[in-house]
């Protein structure tokens, strides 16, 4: 009876040892190797989802993370903070008979990538978020424009969405549990099933783009750069997948076995780590403390705007610095950018560092509601709005955000 023990400890897909949980069957990351390489990249199967259960990333993806050069992915996703707002609706809110907003809803609001149970940015996004704080190089294989090029009337999809999230218009929780498997067959399979709804959609989507990203990846390769490079998991299984055009060109790919530690790795310590950025401006001495690199927009009128949003769950974080007008009083100026909805009213407050700023509740199109707060200093003074779902909009985190926000 013994011997029957050791074959199906072998052929089982998960067992836990030592302390680790060990899926040998999930094939998500792959090592890149061979063609006078002397240094290893990596290939990582995404999903573009907010779903907590992604996050619970092997050992070896950290190691992974931590030891490359550069990060890869699809596009240049916070490119698209000055115009994406994940949500799907705007929160539902009421007022008290003082003015103070409320709600019935306990729902998470919905996103493009999940709700606001998930985590604040898609993995995508939190690779890249890892990557601007680690402060290592970045490169996309396409541009936003190309992705958002595939987002035709032929192809009948929402022009807010990047294009791979298509698959989530589909059976979420069913590509969710073949994602957690790693069975790359079965994910391509899924797609092609769903994508024959409309001829030439699996081609323009998938099999084209792998070809691309492939050459794109075989050219920095060349350049002996080392990467960590996320994509779709959807673009890596099959006879057209970047897997196989990678072999092709004489690369060795393989996969790197899928285990998780009871008790976190030191590189995956390290990669949770870099989670804050600290914006300086240094014209108007304005700080910021955000959870990652902000995009920064100067307005034709001299006003610089600085945005970041957690796309996973729909929240936005934005500033504008604007040059003082000494000819407009703070009152003023407090009651030009803060548009109050009905019985609710402006707050003058007075901080413990002596600091006056003014908040209110603030109702504007497109957003809908917001929370703003504004900050002066002798030449400038700093709009401070923020945003997001149900649970944000009816939490305490806006009032958290404004205390990350200061002139030097």
């Amino acid at each position: 009876m013994k011997y029957l023990i050791i074959p199906c400890i072998i052929y089982c897909t998960c067992f836990v040892a030592f302390g680790q949980s060990y899926f040998a069957d999930r094939e998500l990351l792959w090592e890149i190797s061979g063609n006078g390489l002397k240094q290893k990249s990596y290939l990582f199967g995404s999903l573009h989802s907010n779903d907590k259960r992604l996050f619970q990333l092997a050992d070896s993806v950290y190691t992974a993370m931590i030891n490359t050069d550069k990060l890869i992915l699809e596009t240049d996703i916070f490119e698209l903070f000055n115009e994406l707002d994940t949500r799907t609706s705007l929160p539902t809110t009421l007022y008290d008979k003082i003015g103070n907003p409320y709600t019935a809803e306990t729902e998470p609001s919905k996103t493009f990538y999940g709700d606001e149970d998930g985590m604040p940015q898609f993995l995508d996004a939190y690779f890249q978020q890892f990557c601007f704080n680690a402060e290592k190089g970045f490169i996309p294989l396409e541009s936003a424009k190309e992705q958002f090029d595939l987002l035709s009337d032929e192809l009948q999809l929402s022009d807010k969405q990047i294009v791979d999230n298509v698959l989530n218009t589909f059976t979420h929780d069913r590509l969710i549990e073949l994602y957690m498997k790693g069975d790359l067959i079965a994910i391509d399979k899924f797609m092609k099933a769903n994508m024959s709804i409309q001829e030439g959609l699996y081609e323009e989507v998938i099999t084209k783009r792998n070809i691309r990203m492939s050459q794109k990846l075989d050219s920095i390769l060349r350049s002996k750069t080392n990467f960590f490079c996320a994509v779709g998991a959807g673009h890596l299984g099959g006879s057209s997948g970047i897997i196989n055009l990678l072999r092709s060109k004489g690369y060795k790919v393989r996969m790197v076995t899928w285990y998780h530690s009871e008790k976190a790795s030191k590189d995956e310590l390290n990669v949770r780590s870099f989670k804050e950025y600290i914006y300086h401006d240094e014209v108007s001495r304005l700080v910021v403390k955000l959870p990652g690199k902000p995009i920064t927009i100067l307005e034709p009128d001299g006003i610089k705007r600085i945005v970041y949003r957690e796309l996973g769950q729909g929240n936005t974080y934005e500033i504008s610095i604007v040059p003082m007008d000494t000819n407009i009083s703070p009152e003023e100026i407090a009651a030009i950018y803060i548009a109050t909805p009905p019985n609710t009213s402006i707050r003058k407050l007075l901080l413990d560092d002596g600091r006056i700023v003014f908040e209110g509740l603030s109702n504007t199109y497109p957003e809908g509601l917001n929370y703003v707060q504004i900050q002066f200093s002798p030449d400038y003074f700093a709009v401070i709005k923020t945003y997001g779902g149900n649970k944000y909009m009816h939490s305490n985190r806006p009032n958290q955000f404004f205390l990350r926000v200061w002139f030097d």
